[in-house]
């Protein structure tokens, strides 16, 4: 839409026009359910006798003032910018709009609970959606005041940035129910898209938590009512006093807001999102059974990340979002570093390097890949930078900058960042001079190899050992891919691991070094006794591939359960995954490694990481002609893995969602229906109504259950959450007739909300045998364009994504995608990038597969 995607030279020269000073935004949420009214004001000085324009995605404008003077809305409006002639150098704007309500996890997004058929409403801005609720110059470095004035229904909560207020109650509705209106004070300075509203009969529980300087700060968790039974309210407030305890200490700086919402809602795009004092959380962190302890240390980070926004992010702003790198970087970074040093989660480290790195990895691998620092000339260039650059490779690249200048002066630095941008826009620059200062050490090379260059290097040692075995040289070599040359200097250590008395494998040397160009000398090691196993990269404070010497190698395959620590052993996992992806080591031998160690591995999250890959390695690296039986010999294993660990443990529960997902012959699906109807058990584990839904998707993927039984199912669970289970199971019906039922409606019709798309695009590729998407191949390739060009980027990204003829796996996959690559449009960006790594997913399957064909597994 022409005008829709802002670019970085509009917004910097609108910048250089204006400055605005305050929002006051009236809404009236009592119109019904496809629109609401919104009036907005604006206080702003200008270059006198400039022209600019206002954002506001709108319905439909019906007045615009300006300095008291009316435009014709006609004239000046398109729907999504207003243009704004003749500014004096005090300005003021009134426009009076509609706006529509969303379906997409976007603008002002609207909910239905099916439960009570109670309204639910809540924004998500980031990037440039706060115009799709208000009039405003979206763009975060024009900062200002806001100030809402809200009419809802008076049984309602309505949640802001300032504190609640006490609704005064007016006339009904067009419904004819009471309404009420709700004055909230004005914020601070604040970037538009950190703003936000959420409003509907929301239930909370109240706490406080006291600040390093005295206040009282008001606590509040909010969820819908029929979810507060299941909502731990004590977790979340005794992690986010932690957080307030270890944040305000490293920052130097009081928790800058009035009060602390946390607001669980639905169909929420993201796991959450830092909305100053009002932050609003992913509804699937709320637990309706028992959930695998990943997820719930996965909430906790996520909690602690969102907190940290409230200093870096809400307080001192990026100026454009070429920075968004070192926005979310710095959090997530700041989030492990909070889990590990002031909470029950410490062992966060090992979970970054099994999730954080391992997608920083994947991402920074693909013909997609590009620099930390990212050109980010207009809007969609953000939308497509939401990547594991931005965040995982971002936070691990942080991580090697703290150690490359030290905790202590990397904090100070912070500290000193912190005092001088308070309520401003920085940018990169601004903070470096800070950790430059505070460590002595010029960072402008090291940020332009780290922060200027794409591509993830590899390091291996170089072991010379005598007769003796004695090193008598110890070198580290480090390498790239000829499309990414660049060789990076790293601060890592070096570990020695040897076999105690008690068959575990502990650290029994380390050396701290840099390491720099393609070959590093490391004399302090020559003349150790060679250890059991070398591992570069202990401690993962350095980001880049490891391999093992041979010697290295065999004790890991040998002892990989056996390390008395598990960041170790995680980095060995992550070695040997990258190993098997890059087509350097058979897949089934990959496989059978996590078989034979998985049961003792003893972090959850590691667990949860090893079963994805698990089951990407199956469907994707195993050789076509040896893929049927290693799905099914793995889902055996991993049944009788479920009866051996200890009985309701968190192995147990993970172990047997992973065998309901594999499971093939008709014996594994004979289990399955008795575990559902009851006829079977499994001692120690609960058939929740979460894990009645993964059971019987697994049953209706295998042809043994249909719709009838959903319906069933549905009619015991008539839930938001088993709505969209009961869309994946539907579209998971392996008939030509259910495929082409789930196709029409999420391709053709395209009415279904986020959440119930996201899940009918799973069930739909959940299938036993791939002939039943290949009539789908060339109907995808025709339908994207449209696609993208018609829907919100959300909705657009889990089609072009999600339904990619992936699975399939053929040769005929990467030509008919070079075809259409060769086709697009040069505007079309974000579809190219998509499409980029979707080839290249099916491009490295084909490699893996090509290395595990008539190779023993146990090579």
């Amino acid at each position: 839409m022409p005008g829709l995607n802002l670019t970085r030279d509009e917004a910097a020269q609108r910048a250089e026009i204006l400055n605005v000073e305050s929002y006051n935004v009236t809404l009236d949420l009592t119109k019904g359910a496809e629109v609401f009214g919104s009036t907005t004001v604006v206080k702003f000085s200008a270059q006198a006798g400039a022209t600019t324009f206002i954002d506001a995605v709108t319905e439909s404008v019906h007045s615009v003032t300006l300095n008291g003077t009316e435009l014709d809305p006609a004239e000046v409006s398109d729907g999504i910018r207003i243009q704004l002639p003749n500014l004096a150098a005090k300005n003021e704007l009134i426009v009076v709009a509609d706006a529509r309500y969303m379906n997409t996890g976007e603008g002002l997004h609207r909910f239905v609970d099916p439960v009570d058929g109670e309204v639910y409403l809540y924004t998500q801005f980031e990037v440039p959606d706060s115009r799709r609720m208000f009039a405003v110059f979206e763009q975060p470095d024009l900062k200002a005041s806001f100030t809402f004035h809200v009419t809802a229904p008076s049984h309602w909560d309505v949640v802001s940035n300032s504190p609640t207020p006490v609704p005064v109650e007016t006339d009904g509705g067009e419904d004819g129910g009471g309404r009420s209106v709700w004055e909230f004070a004005p914020t601070p300075r604040l970037s538009s898209y950190v703003t936000a509203l959420i409003a509907g009969p929301y239930q909370s529980i109240r706490s406080e938590v006291t600040s390093s300087d005295g206040r009282v700060i008001p606590l509040g968790v909010f969820a819908r009512k029929s979810l507060m039974q299941y909502l731990d309210a004590d977790n979340i407030f005794e992690l986010t006093r932690q957080g307030f305890e270890f944040f305000e200490a490293q920052f130097g700086c009081p928790y800058p807001f009035e009060k602390y919402d946390q607001l669980f809602v639905p169909e929420f795009n993201a796991g959450a999102m830092e909305n100053a004092g009002a932050v609003t959380i992913l509804e699937g962190y709320i637990f309706r059974g028992k959930v695998a302890g990943a997820q719930i240390e996965r909430r906790a980070i996520t909690v602690l990340h969102e907190l940290a926004h409230m200093w870096f992010g809400d307080l001192v702003t990026m100026r454009w979002w070429n920075d968004l790198w070192l926005n979310e970087s710095f959090a997530e970074y700041m989030s492990h570093l909070a889990a590990v040093e002031n909470t029950a989660f410490d062992r966060a480290w090992t979970t970054f390097a099994s999730v954080e790195k391992s997608w920083a990895y994947r991402q920074d691998q693909l013909p997609t890949t590009h620099p930390i620092f990212a050109e980010i000339n207009n809007l969609e260039d953000v939308e497509v930078n939401f990547d594991g650059i931005t965040y995982a490779k971002g936070a691990s690249v942080l991580r090697q900058l703290v150690a490359w200048v030290g905790p202590e002066q990397f904090m100070s630095g912070v500290r000193a960042y912190f005092a001088k941008h308070a309520w401003k826009n920085t940018e990169l620059a601004d903070l470096m001079v800070e950790l430059e200062a505070a460590s002595g050490r010029d960072l402008d090379v090291w940020g332009k190899l780290w922060l200027e260059t794409a591509g993830v290097n590899t390091l291996a040692p170089e072991v010379d050992v005598d007769a003796d075995g004695t090193i008598t040289a110890f070198s580290i070599l480090q390498s790239a891919i000829d499309e990414q040359p660049t060789l990076r200097p790293h601060r890592l250590a070096v570990g020695f691991y040897n076999l105690s008395e008690q068959g575990k494998l502990e650290r029994t040397h380390r050396e701290e070094l840099d390491v720099e160009g393609p070959r590093t000398e490391v004399p302090t090691l020559a003349g150790l006794a060679r250890p059991d196993l070398i591992l570069l990269n202990d401690d993962d404070l350095a980001y880049a591939k490891v391999r093992l010497d041979a010697h290295s190698l065999a004790t890991a395959k040998a002892h990989l359960k056996d390390f008395a620590a598990s960041l170790p052993r995680t980095l060995v996992w992550g070695s040997a995954w990258d190993a098997a992806r890059d087509g350097e080591t058979p897949a089934r031998g990959y496989v059978d490694l996590i078989l034979a160690n998985i049961a003792e591995e003893t972090d959850s999250s590691v667990i949860l990481v090893q079963l994805r890959q698990l089951a990407t390695t199956l469907t994707y690296y195993v050789a076509a002609e040896h893929k049927q039986n290693a799905t099914i010999a793995s889902a055996d294993k991993l049944w009788d893995l479920a009866s051996e660990v200890e009985a309701g443990s968190d192995a147990q529960l993970q172990f047997v969602k992973s065998y309901a997902q594999l499971s093939r012959s008709g014996d594994q699906l004979d289990r399955i229906q008795a575990l559902l109807d009851g006829t079977d058990t499994l001692e120690g584990l609960t058939v929740d109504q979460d894990m009645r839904w993964e059971l019987l998707t697994a049953l209706v993927a295998g042809g043994r259950q249909g719709q009838e039984r959903i319906d069933q199912e549905l009619a015991r669970d008539n839930t938001s959450t088993g709505q969209n289970a009961a869309a994946q199971a539907k579209a998971a019906i392996p008939t030509a007739g259910a495929k082409a039922a789930a196709w029409d409606s999420i391709v053709v019709k395209g009415e279904l909300s986020n959440a119930l798309q996201a899940s009918a695009v799973a069930g739909f590729m959940r299938v036993p045998d791939t002939s039943l998407l290949e009539p789908y191949a060339e109907k995808y390739f025709e339908a994207v364009p449209g696609i993208v060009k018609e829907r919100t980027h959300a909705l657009a990204q889990q089609i072009v994504v999600g339904l990619y003829p992936a699975q399939l796996t053929t040769q005929a996959t990467v030509d008919r995608t070079d075809e259409f690559l060769a086709n697009l449009p040069e505007e079309s960006a974000a579809l190219r990038r998509m499409m980029l790594e979707n080839r290249d997913a099916v491009a490295r399957a084909l490699r893996a597969r090509a290395a595990d064909v008539d190779v023993d597994a146990d090579a």
